[in-house]
């Protein structure tokens, strides 16, 4: 008969690392050869979830006196809700499916599947969050707090899209580093409230410390230049996205996937 305090431990306990490892390159080979349609569709849901998150913080932040460093972590909390929806409801968010690094080290993705996935997601992901951006313009939420909410996100977008390439390219290094190892620790998790705190934390991090996430940029971006009333400018805006899209490539694939590969995965059969 088997020991009731060993399945409930079995039940409760974190996976390890190693396991974790595994489970993450199990899900990589899945994303890869996941269809087209569904594929960009959970792209799409993605890019809106990262809005709905963004849309939150922007909310949150709006008016506070509550001093620097505790407004931003307040709306780090706010922002962690788009995370915690791709992860716990199921959606393809770019900087994450960075992670699929791993079965590609590991030869069980090509480079073609992972440039595929990579690429359709990413391009979902942009519509999702401007689909976002024009729900959130139609519902006239910009409107909230006499206008307020307007000249939060005019300001965040601002200093977003005069950001030089250099510091953002890091900061998206930075970002999507937190971003994959907040997944990596989601993946420890075997209950919903677990994941849901193993995601707040390094996302609220990262939003608190000023890095960059290219698919949250893709709406804060376009719908602060809509709030100003002057249009979006798209040079401006991928100006933005460049550097930070490919930090957060270096970040999320080689800080995180790579590092866990070489520690857990590689060589393991001739182990």
């Amino acid at each position: 008969m088997s020991d009731p305090n060993h399945l409930t431990n079995n039940v409760l306990d974190a996976y390890s690392p190693a396991q974790i490892a595994l489970r993450i390159e199990s899900g990589g080979v899945a994303k890869a050869n996941m269809p087209v349609l569904k594929t960009a569709t959970l792209g799409v849901l993605a890019g809106a979830f990262i809005g709905f998150g963004a849309m939150f913080y922007t909310l949150v932040i709006t008016g506070s006196d509550m001093g620097f460093g505790a407004e931003r972590l307040l709306g780090g909390v706010a922002f962690s809700l788009g995370l915690i929806l791709v992860l716990i409801g199921g959606a393809e968010l770019f900087t994450g499916n960075n992670l699929i690094v791993m079965a590609w080290a590991e030869c069980k993705v090509t480079s073609r599947q992972l440039l595929r996935n990579w690429g359709l997601v990413y391009i979902a992901n942009f519509a999702g969050a401007i689909g976002t951006v024009a729900l959130f313009v139609l519902a006239g939420a910009l409107e909230l707090n006499g206008g307020a909410v307007a000249e939060t996100a005019v300001g965040i977008a601002r200093a977003k899209v005069e950001l030089e390439p250099i510091p953002a390219f890091f900061r998206g290094v930075l970002c999507n580093t937190m971003v994959c190892l907040a997944v990596w620790l989601c993946f420890a998790a075997r209950q919903v409230t677990g994941k849901i705190l193993a995601i707040v934390f390094p996302i609220s991090a990262f939003v608190a410390l000023g890095f960059e996430h290219s698919v949250a940029n893709m709406y804060l971006i376009p719908l602060g230049m809509i709030a100003s009333g002057e249009g979006v400018d798209l040079a401006a805006l991928f100006a933005n996205l460049v550097p930070v899209t490919l930090g957060n490539i270096v970040g999320g694939s080689g800080l995180v996937a790579l590092t866990y590969w070489l520690v857990y995965l590689r060589g393991r059969e001739a182990g």
